[in-house]
Formats: C-alpha cells, structure tokens, sequence
C-alpha cells in the first residue's frame, strides 16, 4: 500500500471518528432537552396551584415537599386540593394535613372535593380555608380502625402450631396466630381511640364545631356533599365557580391562571418508553395493561393506624 494510500485511509478514519463523536453528542443534547422539558414545569408570572390528591393516602415525603415549595413560592397566590380518596393511614393524613395548614398561614387553601373525602382523605380536606364538593360527592367517615389478620384457626386445621418466646405479655402484641388478649385488646382500643380524639378535635377546630357537634357526625358515617353542608362538613357545593368566588373574597384575583403542581415525572426519552417490567411480564405471558388494572382493584395492606373508609371492588368500579 502506497504512502498516499494511507494518508487517505488515516484522514478517512479521522473524519468517521470525528461524525461518530457528533452524532453521540447530537443524541445526547436532544435526549437532554427532552428530559428537561418532561421534568420542569414552566411557571412564570402570579397564579393559583392546584395539587391532586388521589387515591389511598400514605406518608408522601414528595407531595409534603411540593407543599412547602407552594407555600414558599410568592408567585402562587392560592392553593386548591383536588382530592378523590378513601384515606389511608392516619400518619399519612396527619403530615399532609399539618403541610397544608402551613400553607394556609400564608395564602388561601380551597379544597375542591370529587368524587369523594372520607377518613384520612377528609382529614387532609378539613386543613383548608373552605371546603367545595358536588351534591354527591361522599364526605365523612370521621373515624380511626386498626386491623390485623386472625390465621390461629387456619393454623390448627393444617396441623401447625407457632410458638414464641417474649419479653413481655404484650410484646408484639395483636398476634395473628392467637386471639388476642384482654390487655392486648385494651392496649390497641387505647390508641384508637388517643387517635379518634384527636381526629374529632382537628374538625371540630377547623370547621368551627363544638366537640358535641362533631361527635354527632364522627360516628363512621359517610355523607353526600348536600348532607355534608347541612352537617357543616364542608362550606358549599360546586366547582370552579364557587370556588373563585371564595378566593375574590380574600383579594384574589379570578382572572388568575390555574397551574397544576404536579408530581415530577421520571425522565425518560421516547425510545425507551417500554418500562423493564412490562417487558419481563410480556416475555412471561402476561399482559401489562391487565396486570396493572388487577393491581389497581387490590385493597392495600397498610401499616399502623388507619383512617379509611373500605369499599369493596363493585364500589370502586362504579367510582
């Protein structure tokens, strides 16, 4: 091979690497502004939040600290909470209902309530300035359970025993491989209801109730929106237009924009949209779509207190 058979083979190569360099840092660049812009709410000027809260309320560090930004940000001269849940465990509720209470120190809170509000999900409802909900949405079920499994009868079918070797008569106490104890049974009624209590004092402070008055309708019960503004639970039924006028009582101005303060999304270019699980489950024989929907009908095991109003697969259906 001739000397300028190489110089042109070198230059050749040179001229690849260097298009090869490019196009990984073309590809990059684009995939990084997609990112970007997937992950950043453009925000700018003076507006109204509006955060969701749906589903079955759990001890959310992210949704807290969206929260405190709002209540931080001077831009956003209002809050509304959409909320659609059930509840969930009462830590959970507590936490979002102490962040919301420090939002409303600083600006308006509305909760907007859907389709319902019950137990922890009214709980977080009950931290805001005024309460919207629909004729029928369902409000309510003022209350706290704490729920354990019973599996000594299944034990003794099988022909298993279990035994155990503690500390104290009441450590690790409900069990679910015995019934349980008169003391275990007073122990776990005790902190229900230290809990309840507290629940019944957050209403009755925040929507301006004797604890008479409260005890009354923190039963368990669940209420329509109409029962709930004749019971005082919320303060009108509606949407947006009753809620702007709420705010225009507090100097804000309707002609404001309604942002959502969404959850930030995880980053993902377009070519990689296909999740590693759906695709293990279709390599299995699973259909994605069907297994994420079964899942979504699964009541969830939560742990500690709860304060939640249970409704079976029929009910959620027609939810």
């Amino acid at each position: 091979m001739d000397q300028n058979s190489v110089f042109d083979r070198h230059n050749l190569r040179r001229k690849l690497r260097f298009w090869r360099i490019a196009t990984v840092l073309i590809v990059l660049a684009i995939v990084g502004s997609i990112l970007v812009s997937q992950n950043k709410d453009i925000i700018s000027g003076e507006h109204i939040a509006r955060v969701e809260i749906a589903g079955v309320i759990q001890d959310d560090d992210e949704l807290i600290a969206r929260l405190d930004g709002i209540a931080e940000d001077e831009n956003a001269k209002a809050l509304i909470l959409t909320i659609s849940s059930p509840g969930g465990t009462t830590y959970g509720g507590e936490r979002i209902y102490k962040a919301i209470k420090r939002v409303s120190e600083k600006k308006p809170v509305v909760a907007d309530i859907r389709t319902l509000a019950a137990s922890a999900g009214y709980m977080i409802a009950a931290g805001s300035d005024h309460i919207v909900a629909g004729e029928t949405s369902i409000v309510g079920s003022i209350g706290v359970i704490f729920q354990y499994p019973q599996v000594s009868e299944l034990l003794k079918k099988i022909g298993v025993s279990y035994e155990e070797i503690k500390s104290s008569p009441l450590k690790a106490e409900p069990s679910p491989f015995h019934p349980a104890s008169e003391e275990a049974v007073a122990m776990i009624n005790s902190m229900v209801t230290d809990s309840y209590d507290w629940f019944v004092d957050l209403v009755a402070e925040n929507r301006n109730l004797s604890r008479a008055e409260t005890l009354k309708i923190a039963d368990g019960s669940i209420y329509t929106g109409r029962q709930g503004l004749e019971n005082k639970l919320i303060d009108s039924l509606g949407g947006e237009a009753e809620i702007r006028a709420f705010l225009e009582t507090k100097d804000i101005n309707k002609d404001l924009e309604i942002i959502e303060r969404r959850k930030p999304r995880v980053p993902q270019a377009p070519f990689l949209s296909g999740s590693i699980d759906n695709i293990i489950q279709k390599l299995l024989g699973f259909d994605p779509e069907i297994s994420q929907n079964w899942l979504k009908d699964q009541k969830l095991f939560l742990d500690g207190l709860l304060s939640v109003w249970q409704f079976g697969n029929s009910t959620q259906q027609q939810n």
